[in-house]
């Protein structure tokens, strides 16, 4: 049996990288050899080689981009990065996910987005929260949706809103609780002071990452005057205090240009962002406006600027629609991540609206074999042009017959939109993408075969 199987193995090889990552400077070379050798599945020795690789050029990004990491957080962070984000909920959780896939025939996630509240001190253009009543789930219940996750071998937690730090106190106190967890929540920067800081550099496990728009202009356009300003004001603080954090940027029609400009990505750089998320705009609800989309061109700018960045900058970014190739496909409905909003109603993906169960009624498991997830598992990917993975802005009928065959419930109780109607207005976008998406697939291909 491999010795990193094992509870004997996996507690001496985290001993080895606390060791190591005590003098990170100096030992980056030994990690990464140690990396190669604790790596269980062939794709992540895979993933390692490549890293490595790049790492042995110290001028590339990707060392510098290591380098600030190992270097510039606080002891007690980094170790939690290297234990809990990289060995539990990666190296060692994605096997056990993958033999309880095996065992319940079912998607086992990586991650799973959770809303403490849906209660948030802003109201930003667009946000699908929004759409939900004012809920909150119980400490109780967070603590046993984490407890049960374990269980499955899925050691990730994401909090999202509302805005969670309403709750940063129960946030902490489960954090602490799950030390061996990873947990990151997206924020609107406006209630992280000092001492949230100090207490996120002492439990070690907890990121945030920043909801920005691009700079003052587009960031308070949708998010009210002052937030930017927050926002900033919030990184300085975590840069001072050795924690993590990145970006979580919402593009559309008005600020694509900007978001994925040198100078908006330097910024955030230089205010101490180790990653950033890229999600775009989703028209949810009756009253949302489609116009406000990114435009076709707009997308397929943003899917070429994303290569980009990573390969010349030091941070790591992703866009949560334009990487499906990489992903193969949707990620929702427990294949990688699913959501729990306040309510507790188990939703394939944040921004689908629909669910069979709610948690406070059923076990992860039980909802993970529900007639919507197992939908969702029977049809992914959704497209055979991998630029093509989302059920409801890219497929819009795919989305339109899993409700209907799941017999899913609209968990938007202040909307009355049908999922027929929230099909038919994405129409003509899913289509016009699609032409697109089948252009630069097909050019792509046309390369690989050339080279």
């Amino acid at each position: 049996m491999n010795l990193a199987r094992t509870r004997l193995g996996e507690t001496a090889i985290k001993e080895v990288v606390k060791y190591i990552l005590k003098e990170p400077e100096k030992n980056i070379p030994k990690l990464m050899r140690w990396s190669e050798k604790i790596a269980i599945r062939e794709q992540d020795k895979k993933y390692i080689a490549s890293i490595k690789q790049f790492l042995d050029n110290h001028n590339s990004n990707w060392y510098k981009y290591t380098y600030k990491l190992l270097t510039e957080t606080h002891p007690n962070v980094r170790e939690k990065i290297g234990i809990n984000y990289f060995l539990n909920a990666s190296m060692f959780g994605i096997p056990v996910q993958q033999e309880n896939e095996k065992k319940y025939n079912c998607n086992i996630p990586w991650a799973i987005l959770i809303d403490p509240t849906s209660s948030c001190n802003l109201k930003c253009k667009g946000c699908w929260a929004g759409e939900y009543k004012p809920w909150n789930l119980s400490f109780d219940d967070l603590d046993r949706i984490v407890t049960e996750g374990k269980e499955l071998g899925i050691y990730m937690y994401i909090f999202s809103g509302g805005e969670p730090l309403m709750r940063k106190n129960d946030i902490i106190k489960l954090c602490e609780k799950h030390n061996e967890c990873a947990f990151l929540s997206f924020t609107n920067g406006t209630l992280v002071d000092e001492d949230f800081a100090k207490e996120m550099q002492r439990v070690g496990n907890f990121a945030l990452a920043f909801s920005v728009e691009g700079f003052e202009k587009e960031t308070d356009m949708r998010r009210g005057e002052g937030c930017f300003k927050a926002v900033m004001k919030s990184m300085d603080i975590l840069k001072d205090a050795g924690c993590i954090f990145g970006f979580s940027t919402c593009y559309h029609r008005y600020n694509t240009e900007v978001v994925a400009s040198k100078e908006y990505i330097d910024l955030m750089v230089e205010k101490g962002c180790r990653f950033g998320w890229y999600f775009t705009y989703v028209p949810v609800g009756r009253d949302s406006d489609v116009n406000f989309m990114a435009t076709i061109n707009q997308r397929e700018y943003m899917y070429k600027r994303i290569h980009e960045i990573r390969a010349t900058e030091p941070i790591f970014v992703l866009d949560f629609w334009n990487d499906g190739e990489y992903s193969n496909g949707c990620i929702a409905g427990g294949r990688r991540y699913f959501h729990i909003n306040a309510n507790g109603d188990c939703e394939p993906c944040a921004f689908i609206h629909y669910s069979n169960m709610n948690i406070k009624e059923h076990s992860l498991l039980e909802v993970l074999q529900s007639p919507l997830f197992m939908a969702y598992r029977k049809n992914q990917p959704f497209n055979d042009n991998l630029l093509r993975p989302c059920p409801m802005i890219d497929n819009p009928d795919a989305l339109r017959n899993m409700v209907k065959e799941s017999n899913a419930y609209s968990t938007q109780v202040n909307d009355d939109e049908t999922v027929d109607e929230l099909a038919d207005k994405l129409q003509e976008y899913a289509k016009s993408w699609g032409e697109k998406a089948n252009e630069l697939m097909q050019a792509k291909n046309d390369m690989s075969k050339g080279a």
